[in-house]
């Protein structure tokens, strides 16, 4: 009886301080100093929407550049180890000896990052798309210290776990004879042939296999991924990062298919490999063009490797960016025809055909989406009452709050909520917390033990937090 009463009175007073941090959040959320320290503090959880390269600050990796002594093209501001054979390339070695270097970090900042940026000179779309092929060169070779100025970043700002999109996984493989399926898969995919793709799907798979696909995953989660993971140390009682595999849009869908396939391979036979993504810009020509083809290729997979889990860059859209008929079937197609387990960003999801259909098929299939309010705002100039995320809300999709690439946006986990409080009356303190644990509930993190122990974490985090606002 006395055990019951202790509990009884400890589960009190955790309601209590729940109230009161809910009475603050309420009296300073037009504040946004004020929610800035109230949110830096608060338990994060996961950030499941996350790109290894593009949430790198580009300091780092100019100073990397600098070190090593690179080229930089002094008209595009991209680095390469070595001097190309077109272009206006200089050391930066030559640039200090001139006195020059201290104006092109700043201009290479600029190129780097939306640092500076006054959304009049250039596109805000492809200043951050092209950025990433800039300072490439910079992060090879150097993904242990980007991974560790991540976990130490996350750590200082109460994020617990973080799922990012690591890299696509290199290979030699010849695939020269298989190129005739190009124009075969896309004249089918115009037809929408989905029996007649799957069967020629089946024959490119069967020799991606006899060439060596298997190996390449091997290679990659034993040399790469498991090596780099486990000589750091990620893994700690304050932090937790798991990866994903990720294919690139534009690529030609024979190579497309080479790499999903090796993905699938990879995410299906290693613990810390999490998942499979797809990325690069969702408007771009082949993007667009073999759009409905890639999901049927998404669903092939699945049904070889039905254990992997995937989330899908779908809905990164919105009005002007394409025709206004592309806008309506995006995300249905990564739902219905892909099975994506996760959808990452979602934006155009009003334009949708028979939106609130899908909306509550999301729903009834706990279907997450991945809100990225800073990266939405820069990239699509979507914002407040345009961004779908009350319509989420409302039909009662799971929702997790994430950076996208916080590093050319030069943002971080707390402003996402800063945001999120700011502009949506409607979220409570009671849904930010919800939000959280969903970002730890529908992470793909395969060991169960591991995911019990993010809750607890976070269980025992937000008591802490809460103590600071006591009952009146």
């Amino acid at each position: 009886m006395k055990l019951f009463i202790t509990l009884l009175l400890s589960v009190l007073f955790h309601v209590g301080f729940a109230q009161s941090t809910n009475q603050y959040f309420e009296k300073i959320r037009n504040n946004e100093a004020a929610l800035t320290a109230f949110f830096s503090q608060m338990p994060k959880g996961g950030d499941l929407h996350h790109h290894y390269s593009g949430s790198i600050y580009a300091e780092p990796l100019l100073e990397h550049a600098i070190s090593e002594n690179f080229y930089l093209n002094t008209k595009t501001m991209q680095v390469e180890k070595e001097k190309s054979s077109t272009g206006n390339w200089e050391q930066f070695s030559t640039l200090k000896s001139r006195g020059e270097l201290d104006v092109y970090k700043q201009k290479i900042m600029q190129k780097w990052s939306v640092k500076d940026y006054n959304h009049v000179d250039y596109p805000s779309d492809k200043l951050f798309f092209e950025s990433f092929m800039k300072f490439e060169p910079a992060i090879k070779g150097n993904f242990g210290k980007g991974v560790l100025e991540l976990k130490n970043r996350a750590i200082t700002e109460n994020v617990s776990y973080i799922e990012t999109q690591l890299s696509t996984i290199p290979s030699t493989m010849n695939t020269d004879d298989l190129t005739k399926f190009n124009a075969r898969l896309r004249q089918l995919a115009l037809l929408k042939d989905e029996k007649s793709i799957l069967k020629s799907l089946d024959s490119v798979y069967n020799s991606l296999l006899k060439k060596g696909a298997t190996s390449y995953a091997t290679d990659f989660n034993t040399n790469f991924v498991a090596k780099l993971h486990n000589e750091l140390k990620i893994d700690d009682a304050r932090f937790t990062m798991r990866y994903q595999n990720f294919v690139l849009r534009f690529m030609e869908p024979v190579d497309l298919f080479k790499n999903l396939v090796i993905a699938f391979i990879s995410a299906d036979s290693s613990p810390l490999m999490a998942g499979v993504n797809i990325v690069s810009p969702e408007d771009g020509e082949t993007s667009m063009k073999d759009y409905w083809l890639h999901m049927v290729m998404f669903k092939y997979c699945h049904s070889r490797y039905p254990n992997v889990k995937y989330t899908m860059h779908a809905g990164e859209l919105t009005l002007g960016l394409v025709q206004p008929e592309e806008l309506t079937w995006h995300i249905g197609a990564a739902v219905y025809i892909a099975g994506a387990n996760r959808i990452g960003h979602g934006v155009d999801m009003a334009y949708e055909q028979n939106s609130y259909d899908l909306l509550r098929y999301m729903a009834k299939k706990t279907i997450p989406i991945e809100i990225n309010l800073v990266s939405n705002e820069f990239i699509l100039k979507v914002k407040e009452n345009r961004h779908p995320l009350t319509l989420y809300k409302e039909f009662g999709v799971p929702i997790v709050i994430s950076t996208d690439d916080a590093g050319i946006l030069r943002t971080n986990m707390t402003e996402q909520y800063v945001l999120l409080a700011k502009r949506y009356k409607d979220i409570t303190y009671t849904d930010i917390k919800q939000f959280v644990y969903n970002s730890i509930n529908y992470s793909f993190i395969k060991d169960t033990s591991v995911k019990k122990q993010l809750l607890k974490n976070i269980d025992s985090r937000f008591k802490t937090f809460e103590s600071n606002f006591p009952m009146k």
